[in-house]
């Protein structure tokens, strides 16, 4: 996109910004680590014999340590209610923990864990959906700490809540592909081998999450001006 001025920045990672958009509001987000990748209509790459390995697969710790900054970034962005992220992420570590033996080096380790996040986050958005409970706004405890003055830190809630919001407003394949591309700036080949998607799909899906997102922003700023304005009639003498 020629014209980012709809900043997506993340104060937790190492300056990576996406933006989409043409508004001038920065929204600052996910104050946990960050590096991620998430997704939705991929399978967990499956390794096949171990004959075939090349090399021992890495520690746990050091999958751990690699990779769980993204891994709850992705979760959170994907849908998962902030109280419920730890959790989720716990989960996938688990199978994460249970299955690396089978790790191959097919992928990388990152789109590996990826994959096996993704079921996880699916099969818990879905038990919400049941429940109907799958809107949250984002929890008052994980944003603390954001921002150097009470202000600022009311402006970023603000930003990430409303971030979360649209977000919520896209089907969950064009989410998972928006979230890659946008925020954590993945290269289209790279989305492709994390969803198990050709790249050319990648690229449909992220032209209408797009224009998806654009609507939703459209709609929230309208509602905006539209309760900015009741408010001066009422303020009339």
């Amino acid at each position: 996109m020629s014209e980012r001025a709809f900043a997506l920045t993340d104060p937790g990672g190492a300056g990576h910004t996406g933006s989409v958009g043409t508004s001038s509001l920065a929204l600052s987000i996910d104050p946990k680590p960050s590096d991620a990748r998430v997704s939705s209509g991929g399978g967990v790459p499956t390794p096949t014999s171990s004959s075939s390995r090349l090399s021992p697969p890495p520690t746990f710790d050091h999958v751990y340590e690699q990779t769980f900054d993204f891994a709850w970034r992705s979760a959170r962005r994907l849908g998962v209610p902030a109280s419920a992220v730890d959790d989720v992420v716990q989960d996938a570590f688990l199978v994460v923990h249970r299955r690396l033996p089978t790790f191959e080096g097919r992928s990388s380790i990152k789109t590996w864990v990826f994959g096996i996040l993704l079921r996880v986050v699916s099969d818990h958005r879905r038990t919400l959906r049941r429940k109907g409970g799958l809107s949250e706004l984002p929890h008052e405890d994980v944003l603390n700490g954001l921002g150097e003055s009470p202000m600022e830190s009311l402006e970023q809630r603000q930003a990430a809540a409303l971030l979360h919001a649209l977000l919520d407003e896209l089907e969950d394949e064009k989410r998972a592909v928006f979230v890659l591309a946008e925020l954590e700036e993945l290269a289209a080949p790279e989305i492709a081998e994390m969803l198990a998607i050709p790249v050319n799909t990648v690229y449909s899906r992220l032209r209408s999450a797009r224009e998806a997102f654009e609507r939703a922003l459209a709609r929230h700023r309208a509602r905006e001006r539209g309760g900015l304005d009741r408010a001066r009639v009422k303020e009339r003498p």
